[in-house]
């Protein structure tokens, strides 16, 4: 999981160099083609089972099409957003999965956890407000990403026992590419810019390869975290992701958050690392129920 954490604001920072030159739509169908391209060798390798059928198969494009939007956001945002500030807001995910969790699964979530969200909310308010004042609604786009990636995850929450993690991602790559194809086409046809698509110099040409490379690895590291440990115990581990996201900023782009934004950003870190506490509390509390309440077998 700490991989990840470094992993995944290395791509974002080559999201935010590559979009100032490459168009949206090529930089995202590059990003989708390296994955399927790293992961269906995998697949074939180990034998995992990749075939779907059925709402299986369905549920699965709907989870691409939302993979392709919160990327396609993600990366416009990164053009008018520093890095961290981006980061930091779209960590309000966390909160919204609580509450839609709550209000479409019918979970039962607890007063100090939907306090927790309403902090985490204004947090990421402070956040959004200077980078708002500045850059007007490109600020909103990291909201958007947090809605459609807490969806993207609902849904893989309804999937995740019926597939094979890789098999899922490698398949989704594919799905991605004849999603895209056609629109790039159409796109270019008609010069739409976010779909046009350029012949890149070498520079950028390296930078898509490590976009589509870094993606991968970073959705391997997560998946390979969550087989040897609880999701329980890697969520905290996730807001590390803030931090490097604010230093890769500064190393690359210079930039920092200000005092407004910093304060939205601790204040998101703690509000997130609350209600991950809170749900190993009341894990621990259903298990031992569970146990209490469990019939004991006596001997034949």
């Amino acid at each position: 999981m700490l991989g990840f954490c470094v992993v995944a604001p290395m791509g974002d920072a080559v999201a935010k160099l590559l979009g100032e030159s490459v168009p949206l739509g090529q930089l995202v169908f590059v990003r989708f083609a390296l994955q399927a391209v790293v992961l269906i060798p995998i697949v074939f390798m180990t034998n995992r089972i990749w075939r779907m059928r059925g709402r299986v198969l369905t549920l699965t494009a709907l989870r691409t099409v939302l993979h392709i939007a919160g990327i396609a956001c993600m990366v416009t945002a990164l053009q008018y957003l520093p890095l961290a500030d981006a980061v930091a807001i779209a960590f309000v995910m966390p909160f919204i999965m609580l509450l839609l969790g709550k209000y479409i699964l019918d979970e039962e979530v607890g007063f100090r956890r939907l306090v927790a969200c309403l902090v985490g909310f204004i947090g990421t308010l402070l956040v959004v407000q200077p980078s708002f004042a500045q850059v007007g609604w490109p600020a909103l786009l990291p909201l958007g990403v947090a809605v459609i990636f807490s969806l993207f995850m609902l849904v893989t929450r309804q999937i995740a026992k019926e597939t094979d993690p890789i098999g899922l991602q490698a398949v989704s790559g594919v799905m991605a590419c004849v999603v895209m194809l056609p629109a790039l086409v159409i796109g270019h046809r008609f010069e739409f810019a976010p779909l046009q698509v350029i012949s890149p110099n070498s520079y950028e040409v390296f930078l898509l390869i490590g976009i589509g490379i870094l993606g991968t690895i970073a959705h391997l590291l997560m998946t390979w975290s969550l087989k040897f440990a609880p999701a329980a115990t890697l969520a905290p581990m996730q807001y590390l992701e803030i931090p490097v996201a604010t230093f890769i900023g500064w190393l690359i782009f210079t930039e920092l958050p200000n005092t407004t934004a910093s304060i939205g950003i601790a204040i998101i870190m703690g509000a997130g690392l609350y209600i991950v506490a809170r749900e190993r509390v009341a894990a621990r509390q259903v298990a031992l129920e569970s146990k209490i309440t469990r019939p004991v077998q006596t001997p034949a």
